[in-house]
C-alpha cells in the first residue's frame, strides 16, 4: 500500500501559468491547497522555456489589455525587481511583456507561499486513484518512493492532461486529426550589440536566414524570431522547428512518447547550434555575440486537449463568440507553428476577443476534476490561439477559483453557480 503523503482540499497538478496561478487563487479563497511541480522551481513552460508573455493584450490598431487579476500581482511581482519590460510582437500578435525567467521563478514562489499554498517540487504524477466517477488521489513518484495525495478536488494543469490521462477522461492526442504544432528549443544569445541588430528589418533578417539555408545552413524554419531580453547586451530566439508526432506501427504518437521526445531534446540543441552559428555569421549585431544557454527543457504547444463539457472551435475563435459562462478573454490570433518552414497566422477581427467558457475546464467523465492551460477542452485551430500563456493564467485562476467554491459550498466544480463564480473572479480583477 502507498503511504499518503498528504491530504489537502485541492490539489494542483503542474505549476506553469496555468497551475501557479490556480493554486494561488484557490489558496487565496480559502482553500487547503497544494501544488506539485516536477522539476526543482516554480513556473513551468514559463520558466523552463519562454521569457514573454502573450495574450495580456489584443493586436490590432489598438491595444486593449484583456487579462487581469492574479497575472496582475505576478507582474508587478517582475516589475518590483525591474525583470520585465513590453514590447511590440514580431508578427502582430499585440504587445508581448518580456521577462526575465529566473526572477519570475521567486515571483511564482513568493506569490504561492504568501497565498498559503503548499509547495510540494520534485513530485512526478505516476497514477491516479478514482472511486466512481470521482478522482480521490495522485501517485506521485519522490526521493523517497512513490507516495499518494488525496484531494477533494483536483485540477489538471500539467500541460500533457497527465491526470485526465491516467483517469480516463476521453482526450484528443495531438496529430490523429489535424498535423501537431511542432516543437521549438529556445536559446539565448550574449554580448549583442541589440541597437544593431534592431537595425536589421524582420523581411530582411528573414532573407538572411533564407539564403543562409541555401548555402549549406541546416535551418528548416526560414521566418525565425530574436528579442531582446532585460539583461543588456541578451538576446532570447523562437528559431529551431522538430517534429512533435510520428506513426509508428500503425499508431500516432507525439511530445507524450518518452523515445521521441527524447530524441526531440537532443535533435533541439544541435538545430539551436546551427542557428547560432547562422546568427554569429551573418546577422549584424551579432558579431560578437555567443550562446548563453538553452531552455531547460524542449518547447510543446500541444499534446493532449480534453474533451470536456464544451470545445472551443476555430469557428468560435475567428468570430469573436461571446459566452454566458466564459471566465476569460483572448485577442491572440490563430497561431499554426506546423511543420513548413513559415508558421501560419490568422487574426480575429481588429480589437475582438473570444470569451473562454467555463465548460472547457470541465473535464468529461469526472466529476471532481477541472483541467486548465494548454490541455484545456479544444480543437486544434482553437487552441493554437487560446493556449497563450496570459490566456493560461485566466484559466488557472478561474480553476483555482471555482475548486475553492466548490469545496465551500460541498459540491462538484460542475456544480457550482457560474454567475457566482464570473461575479467573484471579477471582484479579483479578471476581465471577462
Amino acid at each position: 500500500m502507498i503511504e499518503t503523503l498528504a491530504d489537502t482540499d485541492v490539489l494542483v497538478v503542474g505549476s506553469g501559468a496555468a497551475g501557479s496561478t490556480a493554486a494561488i487563487a484557490s489558496a487565496r479563497a480559502g482553500a487547503r491547497t497544494m501544488l506539485l511541480e516536477r522539476y526543482g522551481f516554480l513556473g513551468g513552460t514559463s520558466t523552463l522555456v519562454l521569457d514573454t508573455f502573450y495574450g495580456f493584450y489584443t493586436p490590432g490598431t489598438a491595444s486593449k489589455k484583456v487579462v487581469g487579476g492574479v497575472p496582475d500581482d505576478v507582474l508587478a511581482g517582475l516589475r518590483s525587481f525591474s525583470a520585465c519590460f513590453e514590447r511590440p510582437n514580431t508578427y502582430g500578435a499585440g504587445t508581448g511583456v518580456t521577462y526575465h525567467p529566473d526572477y519570475l521563478k521567486v515571483v511564482w514562489e513568493k506569490l504561492a507561499r504568501d497565498a498559503g499554498v503548499r509547495v510540494l517540487l520534485h513530485a512526478w504524477v505516476q497514477d491516479v486513484e478514482t472511486s466512481g466517477d470521482r478522482v480521490t488521489g495522485v501517485v506521485v513518484a519522490t526521493k523517497i518512493g512513490l507516495r499518494r495525495v488525496a484531494a477533494k478536488i483536483v485540477v489538471d494543469a500539467s500541460g500533457d492532461a497527465d491526470v485526465c490521462y491516467h483517469s480516463g477522461v476521453p482526450f484528443e492526442l495531438a496529430g490523429e486529426r489535424e498535423p501537431a504544432q511542432t516543437l521549438t528549443t529556445t536559446f539565448r544569445m550574449v554580448n549583442v550589440d541589440v541597437a544593431k541588430r534592431k537595425s536589421v528589418p524582420k523581411a530582411e533578417f528573414h532573407e538572411l536566414m533564407a539564403r543562409a539555408a541555401e548555402s549549406g545552413y541546416q535551418l528548416p524554419r526560414k521566418e525565425g524570431s530574436d528579442h531582446a531580453m532585460p539583461v543588456p547586451g541578451m538576446t532570447s530566439t523562437i528559431m529551431t522547428r522538430l517534429q512533435s508526432f510520428e506513426t509508428r506501427d500503425g499508431k500516432v504518437v507525439n511530445a507524450t512518447d518518452p523515445e521521441l521526445l527524447s530524441r526531440a531534446e537532443m535533435e533541439g540543441r544541435v538545430q539551436a547550434l546551427e542557428y547560432a552559428r547562422f546568427l554569429h555569421d551573418r546577422v549584424p549585431g551579432y558579431e560578437n555575440a555567443h550562446l548563453a544557454g538553452f531552455g531547460v527543457q524542449i518547447g510543446i504547444r500541444e499534446t493532449r486537449r480534453v474533451h470536456g463539457d464544451y470545445r472551443l472551435t476555430r469557428e468560435d475563435v475567428l468570430g469573436a463568440r461571446q459566452f454566458d459562462d466564459q471566465i476569460g478573454l483572448c485577442g491572440a490570433p490563430i497561431e499554426d507553428h506546423h511543420g513548413g518552414a513559415d508558421t501560419k497566422w490568422q487574426y480575429l477581427p481588429d480589437g475582438q476577443c473570444v470569451g473562454i467558457p467555463y465548460r472547457t475546464l470541465l473535464p468529461q467523465k469526472r466529476s471532481n476534476l477541472l483541467v486548465a492551460g494548454r490541455c484545456f477542452s479544444a480543437t486544434h485551430d482553437a487552441h493554437a490561439s487560446v493556449r497563450s500563456m496570459a490566456q493560461c493564467m485566466a484559466m488557472g485562476q478561474a480553476a483555482g477559483t471555482a475548486a475553492a467554491t466548490a469545496i465551500q459550498g460541498s459540491c462538484s466544480p460542475k456544480e457550482i453557480d457560474v454567475a457566482a463564480l464570473r461575479e467573484k473572479l471579477r471582484n479579483a480583477g479578471a476581465i471577462l
